[in-house]
Order: structure tokens, then sequence, then C-alpha cells
């Protein structure tokens, strides 16, 4: 390849990194109200009480208001901009790592993959499997570092809709802020959970891809999709890693929801999962769209009722 086409090569790829950067953004802005109300029900709010209904097999039970219903609320709440609160720090923590990302492909020299070969022996794909591997965790594991600052700050701009707080209101007065109460540990709050999660999920996919595909299918185009299922599947095992993460990022941060009686002062991530395990919370908002309350409850005249701390607070 000449000098000329090298640099067309490199010129398209650069091209294509920031147009996918690009898509990413109109992705991520018209899903963060989702996001927001998600993030809300992981650390444990619930504005709108469980209405009684039945399971799909008839069974009594509390149900939940959706995603949908949710982001209503917030709207309601705080008009239509409101629902985009937080994402001007997301969307910061997304290019920090779409850049490292970028620079730690460039200096494991990623940018080129050898082509899987029809007749490759089963050592060879052993040994590419666990390069790919090593590079993808060491990748992945520093956009993680570098991003969770922004992390922390989005979410604790989200949980000041709980007690409508107005600490966290901008970029550099949340830096303050948070600095302020927790020092600089505290911009790093719930990153164990979130890494450890995050890394045990692509191990698992990684691992279940390669297996799938190299001792179960043969046909070239169903390998497409094993990967895509997989990561599905690992993501959502792991998904209780998420809640504490989020939990972890707002406890004892000064705002309401990070206090008690919503919260309690949790001094590491294990004591969150144990206590969040005991309440069985550890899934809560896995499920966007049928929502059931799995809190304490009491039955009067065969209708099940919510036993709640506070009016707007299910515990």
């Amino acid at each position: 390849m000449s000098k000329v086409q090298e640099i067309a090569e490199m010129s398209k790829k650069q091209e294509n990194k920031w147009s996918n950067f690009a898509f990413r953004i109109i992705v991520n802005s018209a899903s963060h109200p989702f996001e927001y109300a998600k993030v809300l029900i992981q650390i444990g709010y619930e504005p709108i009480p469980p209405r009684p209904a039945k399971t799909f097999f008839g069974k009594p039970a509390l149900k939940l208001p959706n995603i949908f219903q949710y982001v209503k609320h917030i709207k309601s709440v705080d008009g239509f901009v409101g629902l985009y609160t937080g994402l001007a720090p997301k969307l910061c923590g997304n290019l920090l790592s779409t850049i490292a990302a970028h620079k730690c492909a460039e200096f494991l020299n990623l940018g080129d993959e050898e082509e899987e070969l029809e007749e490759e022996t089963e050592e060879q794909s052993k040994k590419k499997w666990i390069k790919s591997m090593k590079s993808d965790l060491i990748t992945h594991s520093l956009t993680v570092i570098v991003s969770q600052p922004f992390h922390v700050i989005t979410v604790r701009m989200m949980a000041q809709f709980v007690g409508k707080e107005t600490k966290y209101c901008g970029l550099f007065t949340s830096i303050r802020e948070i600095y302020h109460d927790n020092g600089i540990l505290g911009f790093f709050s719930g990153l164990v959970p979130r890494m450890l999660g995050d890394v045990l999920a692509l191990i698992l996919a990684g691992s279940l891809t390669y297996t799938i595909n190299r001792y179960f299918i043969e046909e070239r185009e169903l390998k497409v999709y094993t990967g895509a299922t997989m990561n599905f599947l690992s993501s959502a095992i792991m998904y209780p890693f998420q809640v504490v993460s989020n939990c972890m990022a707002v406890t004892n941060s000064g705002l309401a929801i990070g206090s008690p009686a919503y919260m309690p002062h949790y001094n590491s991530w294990v004591q969150c999962w144990l206590d969040l395990s005991k309440k069985n919370q550890l899934k809560r908002g896995s499920s966007l769209l049928v929502r059931y309350y799995v809190g304490p409850s009491i039955t009067i005249g065969g209708k099940p009722l919510p036993i709640t701390k506070e009016s707007n607070f299910i515990s």
C-alpha cells in the first residue's frame, strides 16, 4: 500500500470514528429521559404509589408505573427541559471514553485485526481470542475509569429530583461540590461495582461467544448474532452491579435520596449489596414496562397494599 493510500485509509477511519460518535450522541440524547427515569428507579425512588393489579398468572399484586409513566411524571414536575438533566456531563464522559478507547487501541496496535481463517486451528483460535479479550479488558477498564467522575456528576444531578435540591446545577459547580463533600475519592464513588460488573459481563459474553461459535455453530451467518445475544444475557446477569454502583454514587452525598430515611449511609459497596439483597432490591429497574412492587405489603380486603416509610418513597 502506497503512502497516499495509507493516508486516505487513516482519514477514512478517522471520519468513521467521529461519525459513529455523532450517532451515539444522537441516540444518547434521544434516550436520555428514559435513562433518567431508570437511574431514579435504581436508586430507589418511586414517586407514584403502586396500584392493585394481577400478575400474568392471575395472582394479586402491586403494579408500579412503567418507564413511560415515570418519564411523564418527571416532565409534569420539571417540564420538557427537565427531562434532560445530567445530559451534558454524560456526553462529556462519552467523549472522554471515546478518546481514551481510541488512544488505547493505538497503543495496543489494534487497528488492523486479522480476518478469521477458514481452516483455523483450535490453538490459533484460542490465542487470537485471548489476545482480543485482554485488549478489550484493558480498553474497557480505562474507559470506565476516565468516565466515572462524569458518571457520578450525572447520577447526582438526576438524584436531585427527589429532594428538589440545586447543589449540582452545572459541571464546574458539581465538581466543586463533590470535592467539598467527599474529596477526590468522591469522583470515583461506585467505581468498583461498576467496573466489576462491566468486566465480568465482558468476560462472560466473550467466553460464551467463543465457545458457542467454536463448538456449536458452523454457519458463518449465524455467528454474527451470537455476540449480541451473549452481551445481552451477560448484561442482564450482571445488572445488580449497576444498581449498587448508582446507589454508591449518591449515598452520603448531601442529597435527600442519599441519606436516611431514603437510603442508609453505606460505608462500602459490599454493605450496599448486602442491604439491597436483603430487601430484594438488587434488580430494581431491570424491567421497565411491567414492574411489580416487591417491598413489604399488607393485604386488606383481599387487596395488597404497600407499607411505606414516606408517602412518595417505597423502601
